[in-house]
């Protein structure tokens, strides 16, 4: 059959732009296919925010894929002309046993990056923002900072479009068809043909891939953005990217008032499940509670009544790392998805993978965590 393309991208939010940008920068011939007009607010790729940080507690192995996405957001931003990236130090609060100081400890210490730990007068001091309790601790790293999610995939795919790639928005891709050495996307009744697909459909990505052999549940998540009484306070040149650990193994991030927005927070995880095409977009008390309970409680002089909010979607794997592999059976079509609500800061090496995974069919990228392999049933 014709393959007009190398590679052809499903979904361009932050995986699908980066993937898109790398593909075309790489001199592949790239075409993207989104259902909506990115960037948009339908899945999980908007919020005017993100946090990115080095020492993961979640796991040390992502710490080699961090140190490759810095350079590559600042290329976009160089390449690009818009600011994504701002520095900002990221702060991981909880007791010193929780799991969060604990992994973020594990992670700076294995792989040699420098931070400190302080507690007491010294922390309240030093991160007059924050409300400690007794017991709180505060893991701090200079390697933490904000990106700008829209501006982020605004600028991958101009410059994708700069390097020769297509982008085709509102076409919805129906199918993804493996058929002998290459892949078909069915789209609104046009077929779009190429030697390899990567699918970053991300809450749609089971229904356009039933044979992918895990489970992926979707998750409706809520944020919102509190007034500071003194913005000094929160400005980022002052204010770190925060994680905060709560009794009961509870999380909630926040970002500090960047771009003349407030005070973003949101509770990670513990969102309701969604079906993506009828999830609720609007936020009501009962999702706003635990957040101006936040900001009323373990927070100095920000105001509990938030000025706006916002849903996005998280698509989660059982154990929450992403996937990053062949379709099995498919060798022609690579899953970048399920990235479990801590996956944007990743996206612009994600997608340089993606990319080398459709080129050569393998990466020297440490990806062998986010394999399909690790769902399969013990023989």
């Amino acid at each position: 059959m014709s393959q007009p393309w190398d590679v052809a991208v499903v979904g361009l939010g932050a995986m699908g732009s980066a993937t898109l940008w790398r593909a075309a920068s790489r001199g592949l011939r790239a075409v993207g296919v989104d259902r909506f007009a990115p960037p948009h607010d339908r899945g999980s790729t908007h919020g005017g925010s993100r946090i990115i940080r080095t020492a993961y507690f979640e796991d040390p192995a992502y710490l080699p894929l961090l140190r490759e996405a810095f350079p590559l957001w600042r290329e976009l931003e160089h390449e690009s002309g818009a600011a994504l990236l701002t520095m900002t130090g990221a702060a991981m609060i909880g007791p010193r046993d929780s799991v969060l100081i604990r992994g973020s400890l594990r992670t700076a210490q294995m792989h040699d990056l420098p931070h400190s730990l302080v507690d007491g007068g010294d922390a309240a001091r030093r991160f007059p923002q924050f409300v400690l309790g007794a017991d709180d601790v505060v893991f701090h790293e200079e390697g933490g900072g904000i990106l700008r999610p829209e501006a982020c995939v605004g600028a991958a795919l101009d410059v994708a479009r700069r390097h020769g790639a297509e982008v085709r928005v509102d076409t919805r891709v129906d199918a993804v068809e493996p058929r002998g050495d290459g892949v078909r996307l069915h789209t609104d009744g046009v077929a779009v043909d190429a030697r390899h697909a990567v699918v970053c459909a991300g809450a749609w990505t089971s229904r356009l891939l039933p044979s992918l052999p895990v489970p992926l549940r979707v998750e409706r998540q809520v944020t919102a953005w509190f007034a500071p009484r003194d913005a000094a306070l929160y400005a980022p040149e002052r204010c770190p990217v925060f994680i905060r650990e709560l009794p009961g193994g509870h999380f909630v991030y926040g970002i500090p008032a960047v771009d003349g927005d407030g005070v973003k927070l949101a509770v990670h995880h513990e969102g309701a499940t969604a079906d993506p095409d009828e999830a609720r977009h609007d936020a009501d008390g009962d999702d706003l509670a635990p957040l101006r309970e936040h900001a009323a409680q373990r927070m100095h002089g920000l105001d509990p009544e938030p000025l706006r909010a916002i849903t996005c979607l998280y698509t989660n794997t059982p154990d929450e790392h992403f996937v990053v592999d062949a379709l099995p059976g498919a060798p022609q079509v690579t899953v970048v998805s399920a990235c479990s609500g801590h996956g944007f800061k990743f996206a612009a090496v994600i997608g340089d993978i993606a990319v080398d995974l459709a080129a050569t069919g393998g990466t020297a990228r440490p990806v062998e965590a986010f394999s399909l392999r690790r769902f399969a049933a013990p023989a």
